[in-house]
């Protein structure tokens, strides 16, 4: 009897844990189906590991050379300094840009992916894509300073990708030129004072790959101007460019109507879910799906409605904006997916993918497809995705979850009712469209107070927070405070999911931005796209400035990651900072262990750059001094609070 009551509160316990850890509601109902399941997701695991390493949460740890690992006694009562002699202040200097690379690897290399699939157009392999959105293609060109006059557009293709080749590696110390075509004049000569303007991709990340070496380069402050340098080369050249040359492959978002969380899963059809970061194939799995052989074939093993394909994290984002696929959730809720026993496939490229995915299917009968030879995962049916036969092999790869349709126990199958429609798409040029196609009726609406300021939010879940509530709690008060919101990756799904995104979420709004949105017809908060499209907010910001004649560090702008767990994550607030952003992070990055890196990260890049972080675990703190950083801009500009 003692043993069957301790059950009860341990089952209830768990209950109120499952509701803690989300405010989305297919959450908790999933967490209690992985139970009866017997399977383990993210929130277990993170149990599990607590309670973490202390010396990894401040990042006083070394594990860069063998005569480790050492560590930093943060009371002062053990060691002081590393074997070879490191004090804290360089180990977690080290640590933080040896993430930083990390982070504008990840995109630039996404970057190099699309990049060698654009050659491939110019070159003619690559049979299955083609150039969809010349016009933007066109003003890349002219703002490389590349003569377009009187050429064909494979002519004009092929001198853009040979600027864009030479981004990675060029030789010398010239500027990175999609950096010096689209950042402002104000900001280049800061950068070039200060000696962190990037010369090209893949030299920067090796350089602090380099730097961090045992026996190299020692100096907080060193190493982190160096950090800043590689984020600038991701932020306005890496990241630019895998966003440019998808708009020009794939068409650049325009607003669009979708649906999103679980509830976009369905009962009578084949789901194939495509999750990552890179278009390149979930495009074309989005594509094949209509192929009219692969719905017959799905039909005639009992799958009515056909094939039903839904995104998840940034890939979901890629396709919901250009195909208006629906997304089915956000980072922390990939293993949910499977976990609704209604999932053929999860088709998978790079980044944010949890290894345990195949640990969940394996209780199911979802297959895991790798596809990148650079993202294999143990477990997983690989399948490399041949970029010069890229139908064939999406087809390929939509058959195999097609076929999967008949090992599907209907038994086990809950799919959550809860979707959400959403306004989605708001590229640069989508904005400047709403705008009439001029900056000046945003412009006068900041001068005026109406829109009070923007804040750009940005990043992931992690379950150090409960899933969304930081992202929503933030979003609504800045937007409330008459602050037009726009952001990408998880944060923006997070806002798909929560009626954020729709036209009426204007409600929500203080009055002045209330107005400027009814007017528009758009929401208080809108969806830039994947998070590597972050770099559609600098150029967004760029253009601003320059068109109010000031520094993007005097704009009434803020930046925030309420969320954020990710390497990509560093960077990409790194290069908001050095563009002179006042950055927020909401979860605390393993610096603590060092003062000094935290007064450079946190003061002293706002004397040299004009931007800093601001680490505040507490949503509505946070927007108090977001508000107040606006305030003090508008000050300063001599506008009306």
């Amino acid at each position: 009897m003692e043993e069957r009551i301790y059950e009860r509160l341990l089952r209830a316990t768990r209950r109120e844990f499952y509701q803690q850890v989300s405010i989305d509601p297919t959450v908790p109902q999933l967490l209690e189906k992985a139970e009866r399941d017997g399977v383990e997701t993210v929130w277990h695991r993170y149990l599990a590991q607590q309670p973490q390493c202390g010396f990894g949460l401040l990042g006083d740890c070394c594990r860069n050379c063998n005569m480790g690992p050492c560590r930093i006694d943060p009371f002062g009562y053990g060691p002081s300094r590393g074997i070879c002699g490191a004090t804290a202040d360089t180990i977690v200097a080290r640590n933080l840009m040896r993430a930083l690379a990390a982070g504008a690897a990840a995109h630039s290399d996404h970057a190099r992916d699309i990049i060698e699939v654009f050659r491939g157009i110019v070159d003619g392999w690559a049979k299955d894509y083609r150039i969809a959105d010349e016009q933007k293609l066109l003003g890349v060109a002219k703002a490389l300073g590349i003569e377009v006059d009187g050429k064909g557009t494979l002519e004009v293709a092929r001198e853009v990708v040979e600027v864009a080749e030479m981004e990675f590696g060029k030789p010398g110390n010239e500027p990175l030129r999609f950096l010096n075509a689209y950042a402002p004049k104000r900001r280049k000569e800061l950068w070039n004072k200060l000696g962190i303007t990037p010369r090209a991709i893949d030299r920067e990340v090796t350089e602090i790959m380099h730097r961090t070496h045992m026996g190299v380069d020692a100096d907080p402050l060193s190493l982190i101007a160096q950090g800043l340098r590689a984020a600038l080369a991701d932020g306005w050249s890496g990241s630019m460019m895998a966003t440019m040359f998808s708009d020009v492959m794939f068409g650049t978002p325009k607003p669009i109507r979708i649906w999103s969380n679980l509830g976009v899963l369905r009962e009578d059809a084949v789901n194939v879910m495509v999750h990552g970061h890179n278009p390149l194939l979930s495009m074309k799995i989005a594509e094949v799906a209509k192929d009219p052989e692969l719905v017959e074939l799905a039909r005639s093993l009992g799958a009515e409605g056909g094939i039903n394909v839904v995104g998840m994290c940034c890939t979901g984002n890629e396709v919901l904006m250009r195909l208006g696929v629906p997304i089915a959730g956000n980072f922390l809720q990939q293993e949910l997916a499977i976990i609704t026993g209604a999932l053929e496939a999860v088709i998978v490229d790079y980044q944010c993918l949890m290894p345990a995915l195949v640990d969940v299917a394996s209780c199911y009968h979802t297959k895991i497809i790798t596809t990148e030879p650079k993202a294999r995962i143990p477990g997983a049916i690989h399948i490399e995705f041949d970029k010069a036969k890229a139908e064939e092999s999406a087809k390929k790869i939509v058959r195999l979850a097609v076929e999967n349709f008949k090992n599907r126990v209907k038994e086990r199958v809950f799919i959550p009712k809860e979707k959400m429609e959403a306004m989605v798409g708001f590229s640069v040029e989508a904005i400047l469209s709403a705008l009439g196609g001029t900056l000046e009726p945003l412009a006068d609406a900041l001068r005026s107070g109406k829109v009070k300021g923007i804040a750009g939010v940005v990043g992931c879940n992690n379950p150090k927070v409960r899933q969304d509530s930081s992202h929503v709690a933030i979003t609504r008060e800045l937007i409330a405070n008459d602050v037009l919101v726009v952001g990408t990756g998880c944060w923006a799904i997070a806002m798909s999911k929560h009626g954020l995104f729709k036209p009426e979420a204007a409600e929500l709004a203080g009055p002045g931005l209330r107005e400027v949105c009814k007017a528009l017809g758009i929401p208080p908060a809108l969806h830039m796209g994947s998070c590597v499209d972050c770099s559609r907010m600098l150029i967004a910001l760029a253009a601003l400035s320059e068109h109010l004649g000031v520094d993007m560090s005097d704009l009434p702008v803020v930046g925030s990651a309420p969320e954020w767990y990710s390497e990509k994550a560093v960077s990409i607030g790194s290069y908001f900072v050095a563009s002179g952003l006042f950055v927020h992070l909401g979860t605390v990055p393993p610096v603590l262990g060092s003062p000094k890196v935290v007064e450079i990260l946190t003061k002293g890049a706002e004397e040299l750059l004009g931007g800093k972080f601001f680490v505040e675990t507490d949503p509505h703190k946070a927007v108090k001094a977001m508000l107040e950083h606006i305030r003090e801009k508008r000050r300063k500009l001599g506008w009306p609070e």
